[in-house]
């Protein structure tokens, strides 16, 4: 027995050494937490993560290790992040990746993140961000991710609080304005009840936007300029309001699409609005198939219509097939109609003509009978 505990003592040791030697953490705060390298899209990556751990204030990141590229920080619960978050002992020059998802985010302040110039993606969806408040003139913080200079990837689904369609437009332009977002080439803001932009230039201020994804929003239009967005590749609109688009809206996605500098294809996503069938079935369906624009998932495009007083959804590509059906259709009985009305006029007009057309194909008639007779007489010499 005591042989059996003594073996079971040294694999115990041996576990907590593979585990100190594994959880590369180091620092008391970060006990709760793993960090150690892990392969990550075939790079090779240190990595903390802090996931469901009860967090309740952000102390534990301010003790970083220095070699993180990659820090996971959700299912948290944060009300606030202060400023400056990760200290002012520390530089994080091989910071790469924050997600700070999901952690009932309230506000961040203006000077929350530093020591992140490196850092090329933030995640913050999840959350419940307000960036401005009537109530507070200090609330709003345009500058709130100024220090991400080379930032290529943002994702705020979902990341705003209720209600704050028209403020967050707003401010969201500040931010854009303020934050110096030159290298940002994706911006995800999903899930945000996004109604309208006061500024329809809102995104013209970040000139390297390939990527913007707006859907599951409330947006009911194109309410926005496009056409400033020079190096756009992707736009997804699918699950909103919008009901048509303008022929000046198709005429900018043409215009955008053919443009000789362009490196990459324009390619559109509107599944899942209330498109209006007419508009739709004459003008929309058309312009798909014309365009150099590639629209996704053309084929299950849907509008809505109303009959009496019922609401149906209807597959566009169908409805525009079915519709240029019957006007072919319409169009061969008409051709009949007319060839029928001409040959009648035309008998009506031989029969009260009839001596008049007699005299003058007579001669025609006997030149072609005396032929018809030299022919028979040679063959018969013959």
């Amino acid at each position: 027995m005591t042989s059996v505990l003594k073996c079971i003592a040294v694999l115990c040791s041996l576990f907590v050494i593979v585990q100190a030697n594994i959880n590369q953490c180091r620092d008391k705060l970060l006990e709760k937490c793993i960090c150690g390298e892990h392969y990550i899209d075939r790079t090779e990556m240190f990595v903390v993560n802090c996931t469901n751990v009860g967090f309740t204030n952000t102390d534990a990141l301010a003790v970083l290790p220095q070699e993180t590229n990659m820090l996971v920080f959700t299912g948290n619960h944060l009300n606030i992040l202060p400023t400056n978050i990760f200290g002012d002992t520390i530089t994080l020059n091989d910071l790469q990746v924050i997600d700070m998802s999901n952690n009932g985010i309230k506000e961040i302040k203006g000077k929350s993140f530093h020591h992140v110039t490196n850092v090329r993606r933030l995640i913050l969806n999840h959350n419940d961000i307000s960036i401005n408040d009537e109530y507070d003139r200090n609330f709003h913080h345009p500058r709130v991710f100024s220090n991400f200079v080379n930032l290529e990837e943002l994702h705020l689904t979902n990341a705003f609080a209720d209600n704050t369609d028209e403020e967050l437009a707003d401010d969201l332009h500040d931010i854009f304005v303020s934050s110096n977002l030159t290298k940002l080439y994706k911006l995800h803001l999903e899930q945000n009840e996004i109604k309208t932009w006061r500024d329809k230039k809102v995104f013209c201020d970040l000139p390297n936007l390939h990527d913007l994804y707006l859907g599951d929003n409330n947006i009911p239009s194109l309410n926005f300029d496009v056409f400033c967005l020079k190096k756009l590749r992707y736009l997804d609109l699918e699950d909103n309001n919008i009901t048509r688009f303008t022929s000046s809206d198709l005429e900018n996605f043409d215009v955008m699409a053919n443009d000789p500098d362009r490196k990459d294809p324009l390619v559109l996503e509107f599944r899942n609005n209330p498109l209006d069938c007419e508009a739709a079935s004459k003008y929309l369906y058309s312009w798909i198939q014309d365009t150099h624009v590639k629209v996704r998932n053309s084929d299950q495009l849907q509008c809505q219509t109303v009959k009496y007083g019922k609401k149906y959804i209807v597959n566009i590509k169908s409805l525009s097939e079915s519709s240029h059906a019957k006007i072919s259709k319409a169009l061969t009985v008409l051709l009949v109609i007319l060839v029928c009305i001409l040959l009648t006029l035309l008998s009506a007009y031989i029969y009260l003509k009839k001596d008049s057309v007699r005299t003058k194909l007579s001669p025609v008639f006997d030149a072609i009978s005396r032929k018809v007779q030299y022919t028979t007489i040679e063959s018969q010499d013959v």
